[in-house]
């Protein structure tokens, strides 16, 4: 895939004709070299023959007000035709341009991966007696109605523990320059989003494992859409996730638009540079009424990881088997809550199964409560808005000390039973 620039104009600066870069990869659209004037000028000036796209799909045949209150409307792909690499004098020249809001070239964001293990070791205490889980399926295991987009390395689709729970999904790993570095599938923009890791057929088997030769999954009767955001990145001996920033964005979108309930992110890359990662297609899955989960990182420190430092997105640590704060737990004020992450048992690849540690795993037992908690409410009748979630989780969450709120472990440790007494509750009055 050849070099790619993304442009951010200012609302009164839009072009809605231009195709998506999507389709211009597949060949569902025609390729266009026409843009704004001042733009294709400066490109012209240096020689560099270029297709002009949107950043993203509209949802409809036209931008939906949630689109362009969120600025997705304003955002454009620069696709170059030629194996080149963008001048930095050709991106200032741009900034130049008094309606051009911000420029810059496509990045790749890397996440750690927790390693994986596959000796299951001694027996370990049950994470599900932790939060409670058991109790909340006498309440409800889920509905098929209430659908999880799951962002990550991909799935293994025909997985025992969790193919019947799948719904059609998306591979958005499409990285320009990974010969060397990437291993498996790192090209190709498609439909299938299998997982060469092992990452995300774990986080889904704690989400929907139907309980063959593991745990039964936290919200087994839910559906989930798995996207593929991350390839698999050489670093020393192992691998770590990566993916183009604004794929995985890309990915994001692409979820809402299928009309998920909540997305769960395994993953979380660091701010450096302009801008917030992730920022206006986050803004847009909540003006969405989409819940968005996200692990808070493991390196243990104080720090910030996104998409889950971003406002309303719910960040997660992890505790240990005895309900303590993981050492490895990253965190901070936007921590929302903790949930079991050590030595958690799950599908992996090849319909085998392993452990692995991490706030990865961790996310999905919250992504889970929150797929649970929208489920009951639909037996009264009720759609449970993001905010309405929140408020159950963060008022019945087990406090770590005697703060309502601390930085290393949020509003606490989940507590299933109690949410759903407090759920029913509300529902009953």
């Amino acid at each position: 895939m050849k070099n790619h620039l993304i442009i951010w104009t200012k609302q009164d600066k839009r072009i809605d004709e231009l195709p998506y870069w999507g389709d211009i990869i597949h060949k569902k659209s025609p390729e266009t070299e026409n843009f704004l004037p001042e733009v294709s000028n400066v490109f012209r000036k240096y020689n560099l023959p270029v297709l002009y796209s949107t950043e993203y799909k509209p949802q409809h045949r036209t931008w939906t007000p949630e689109e362009v209150k969120s600025g997705l409307a304003n955002i454009f792909r620069v696709i170059l035709k030629v194996d080149r690499g963008i001048p930095q004098s050709l991106v200032e020249e741009i900034k130049l341009i008094p309606y051009v809001e911000k420029v810059r070239p496509v990045d790749i964001g890397v996440t750690e991966l927790p390693p994986v293990s596959s000796s299951m070791g001694a027996p370990m205490l049950d994470p599900a007696a932790q939060i409670f889980i058991r109790q909340a399926h006498t309440f409800t295991t889920g509905n098929p109605q209430i659908k999880i987009a799951v962002l990550d390395t991909g799935v293994d689709t025909k997985h025992k523990e969790i193919t019947d729970v799948l719904l059609p999904g998306m591979d958005f790993v499409n990285i320009l320059d990974g010969v060397e570095k990437f291993v498996g599938d790192y090209l190709g923009y498609d439909t299938d989003p299998q997982d060469d890791v092992g990452h995300g057929t774990h986080v889904c088997g704690i989400l929907s494992a139907k309980g063959l030769k593991m745990a039964r999954g936290i919200a087994p009767s839910c559906k989930v859409i798995p996207v593929r955001v991350l390839g698999a990145l050489k670093s020393g001996n192992g691998v770590v996730g990566a993916g183009l920033i604004d794929n995985i964005n890309n990915g994001i979108k692409w979820a809402v638009d299928q009309k998920v309930d909540v997305i769960n992110m395994s993953l979380g890359i660091k701010h450096e540079g302009g801008g917030l990662p992730h920022e206006e297609v986050i803004n847009y899955a909540l003006r969405k009424g989409v819940t968005i989960v996200a692990a808070s990182g493991n390196d243990g420190r104080k720090d910030r990881y996104y998409p889950g430092a971003l406002k309303g997105v719910i960040a997660v640590g992890a505790v240990d088997q005895h309900s303590q704060m993981a050492a490895f737990s990253t965190y901070g004020s936007h921590v929302s809550f903790v949930a079991p992450g050590a030595n958690i048992i799950s599908s992996y690849p090849n319909n085998k199964y392993s452990m692995s540690s991490g706030t990865s795993q961790a996310s999905p037992y919250v992504t889970g409560a929150v797929a649970l908690l929208k489920s009951f409410a639909l037996k009264y009748g009720r759609e449970l808005k993001d905010n309405q979630v929140k408020y159950i989780l963060k008022n019945t969450a087990d406090r770590m000390d005697g703060t309502l709120k601390n930085v290393k472990s949020g509003y606490g440790l989940i507590n299933l039973l109690d949410a759903f007494k407090l759920l029913k509750y509300k529902l009953s009055i």
